[in-house]
C-alpha cells in the first residue's frame, strides 16, 4: 500500500532579542530559541514541514516596531510566496503590539501563511488554534473602536474649541505651530475670487477667469468650479472652525468678512439654473438661434476673457460635437458677424421693395399707415441703433431675422417681412426710441 502524498511546508524561524546584552557570546538566546524551533519543525516532518536556510534574526530591537530588518526580510519573502509555516519561540517574539500583531496576521493570511508558537501550543494550523487566533483578533478589533471613540471624542472637543486639527489646510492659509495662519500672497486671491463672484454671479465664469490669472492650488493643481464652491462654502474664511455641519469660533483669523460672505450665499441660494440664465442674458448675443453653418448646424454663443476685456464669439454645434476641423466654418467672432448682419439690415432698410413689403405689412394690422410713414419709420431705426440697450437690440434683429447662413464664401440674411411692419408700427408709436 502507497502513502499518501505530503504537500512540502517551507518553514522559517524567526527570532527577536530585545537588548544587545550577551549577543556577542559564541551561543546567545538566539541561539538557543532557535534550536527549540528547529528542533518542533524536525517533529513535524512527518507532515511535510521542512526548515528554509535562510535566518530571519533581529537582536537588540524591541518587539514595539515592525521595522526590524529581520522581520522585513521575512515579510518580503512572505509576500513573494516563498513561505509556508512562520514558527517562533514566543507570540511575543513576533510582536508585543496586539495592533502590530493583527497586521502580521493580515500578511500572513493574504499569502496563506500559518505560523506556529513552540511553547504556547499556538498553532494557526489546527482548529484550536484558528480559534485562538480569532480570540485575539476580537479584542484588536475592540482596541481599534475604543481607540477611534477616543480620537472622535478628542477630535470633536478640539474643533468646538476652534482649534485646528490637521490635514490640508484651506487655500489662503498655512500651518505653523499645528494652527491655521493667513497667507497673505493666496489670501489676496480668495478675497478676489469672492469679490469677482459677487460681480458675475457664475462659477463657471469664474473658474474661466481664474485659470487665465494662472491661479492654481498651494498643490498646483487646476482650480475648476466644484473647488471654488468648495471655498465659496467653506466656513474657515469667516474664521469659523466646523465639525459635523456646527459651526464654532476658529482660532485662526478670518478672509472675508460676515457681509461679504453674506452676499455670495445669497447669491449662491438662487438656483443655478437661474443664475446661469441671468449670467448668458447678461452678455448680448443678437444672433443666438439665428445663425447656421455650412453644414446646417446652430451656431451658439460664447465668450472668453483676457484681463479686463471681454471677447465673444459663435461657435458651430458641429465643432463642440466633433472638435475643431469638423466643420468649414467653426468659429467666428461674435462682433463681426453681428456688424456684418446689422450692416446688411441697415442698406435693406434702404430699398425700395423693402419700404414697400414693410408699407404692405403694416397696413394690415393699421389701415392709416402710408408707404411714407414705413419708409421714414425704417430710416429713424438707423440713427436710433447704436443707442439701444442689447436687449432691445436683440429683440429687434429677433423681430426681423429668420435666419442668417454663413459660409465659406460670406453670410446671407434671411429677413421677416411681417417683422418688418411690426417694427415700423413700434417706430411710429414712439415705443422704440423710449427703448434707447
Amino acid at each position: 500500500m502507497t502513502k499518501p502524498l505530503v504537500r512540502k511546508l517551507r518553514c522559517a524561524i524567526y527570532t527577536r532579542k530585545s537588548s544587545e546584552e550577551g549577543l556577542e557570546q559564541e551561543f546567545n538566546s538566539l541561539h538557543a530559541k532557535r534550536e527549540a524551533c528547529e528542533a518542533f519543525i524536525a517533529s513535524q516532518r512527518s507532515e511535510g514541514w521542512v526548515l528554509v536556510r535562510d535566518q530571519y534574526d533581529d537582536g537588540g530591537i524591541s518587539g514595539g516596531t515592525l521595522e526590524r530588518p529581520g522581520l522585513q526580510r521575512l515579510l518580503e519573502d512572505i509576500e513573494d510566496r516563498l513561505i509556508d509555516v512562520v514558527v517562533v519561540y514566543k507570540i511575543d517574539r513576533l510582536s508585543r503590539s496586539l495592533a502590530d500583531f493583527v497586521k502580521l496576521v493580515e500578511v500572513f493570511d493574504r499569502n496563506g501563511v500559518t505560523f506556529v508558537s513552540v511553547t504556547q501550543s499556538f498553532n494557526t494550523t489546527t482548529s484550536m488554534g484558528r480559534l485562538t487566533l480569532n480570540i485575539l483578533l476580537s479584542f484588536a478589533q475592540f482596541e481599534r473602536e475604543v481607540t477611534a471613540e477616543r480620537i472622535r471624542d478628542k477630535v470633536a472637543a478640539s474643533r468646538k474649541k476652534g482649534m485646528w486639527m490637521g490635514g490640508v489646510p484651506p487655500f489662503g492659509y498655512r500651518v505653523e505651530n499645528r494652527k491655521l495662519v493667513v497667507d497673505e500672497e493666496h489670501a489676496a486671491h480668495v478675497r478676489w475670487i469672492f469679490t469677482r463672484f459677487l460681480e458675475i454671479g457664475s462659477g463657471m465664469e469664474l473658474a474661466r477667469e481664474v485659470t487665465k490669472r494662472g491661479i492654481r492650488t498651494p498643490r498646483g493643481n487646476r482650480i475648476d468650479k466644484k473647488y471654488l464652491y468648495r471655498m465659496l462654502n467653506n466656513r474657515a474664511y469667516i474664521g469659523e472652525a466646523v465639525h459635523k455641519g456646527e459651526s464654532y469660533p476658529g482660532e485662526h483669523d478670518a478672509i472675508i468678512d460676515l457681509e461679504t460672505w453674506d452676499r455670495v450665499h445669497a447669491i449662491l441660494q438662487e438656483s443655478p439654473r437661474k443664475r446661469a440664465a441671468r449670467t448668458r442674458a447678461e452678455t448680448p448675443a443678437l444672433l443666438k438661434g439665428l445663425l447656421f453653418g455650412p453644414d446646417g448646424a446652430a451656431f451658439s454663443p460664447t465668450h472668453t476673457r483676457k484681463g479686463d476685456r471681454l471677447y465673444r464669439y459663435y461657435v458651430s454645434q458641429t465643432v463642440l460635437k466633433h472638435g475643431a476641423g469638423s466643420c468649414p466654418v467653426g468659429r467666428v467672432p461674435a462682433g463681426e458677424i453681428e456688424a456684418a448682419v446689422i450692416d446688411q439690415l441697415r442698406a435693406v432698410f434702404r430699398q425700395p421693395e423693402i419700404v414697400a413689403g414693410t408699407w404692405k405689412a403694416a397696413r394690415a394690422h393699421a389701415d392709416d399707415i402710408t408707404e411714407a410713414n414705413a419708409r421714414a419709420a425704417l430710416r429713424q431705426l438707423d440713427p436710433l441703433w447704436d443707442e439701444l440697450f442689447p436687449t432691445e437690440q436683440a429683440r429687434i434683429v429677433a423681430l426681423l431675422v429668420e435666419r442668417v447662413d454663413i459660409g465659406t464664401n460670406g453670410l446671407n440674411v434671411r429677413l421677416r417681412v411681417d417683422g418688418l411692419g411690426g417694427l415700423a408700427r413700434e417706430m411710429l408709436a414712439g415705443d422704440i426710441e423710449a427703448a434707447a
